[in-house]
């Protein structure tokens, strides 16, 4: 298998007490909030990619610059959608967007990289050693 320009995904949620910027400690006010966004359309883009990688890979986010461009009010229904628009080797890019049900709330870029999963974890586990 493998990750190609096209591949789109889709991640949704209903804004409720545990996801706005209230929560995330990321604002005062019950609204959905940036962290969850950014979660959001980190969601729907490993989402995307997973079923197109060999076993024992996985990928990583790198990079994630998007706007909040609408605030989205406790009880709506929210999603983001991504596509990969370029594979550079192990080095994948995809445009992200959310929407909740009144249009669009967020836009951006993701960057996300193809990991082998134990040599991942294992130089992460060197982190802790003394």
């Amino acid at each position: 298998m493998s990750v190609t320009v096209g591949l789109k995904g889709r991640a949704d949620t209903v804004v409720n007490a545990s996801n706005t910027a209230q929560a995330a400690c990321s604002g005062a006010l019950p609204v959905f909030g940036t962290p969850f966004l950014c979660a959001l359309m980190e969601e729907a883009a490993w989402k995307s990619i997973a079923p197109h990688l060999e076993a024992g890979q996985s990928t990583v986010g790198t990079r994630l610059n998007v706007s909040h461009d609408s605030a989205t009010p406790v009880g709506m229904k929210v999603w983001a959608e991504s596509e990969v628009v370029e594979v550079d080797g192990k080095r994948l890019v995809l445009k992200v967007a959310a929407f909740d049900e009144r249009g669009p709330i967020g836009q951006g870029v993701h960057e996300r990289f193809i990991v082998t999963d134990e040599r991942f974890l294992a130089k992460t586990a060197r982190k802790l050693e003394g």
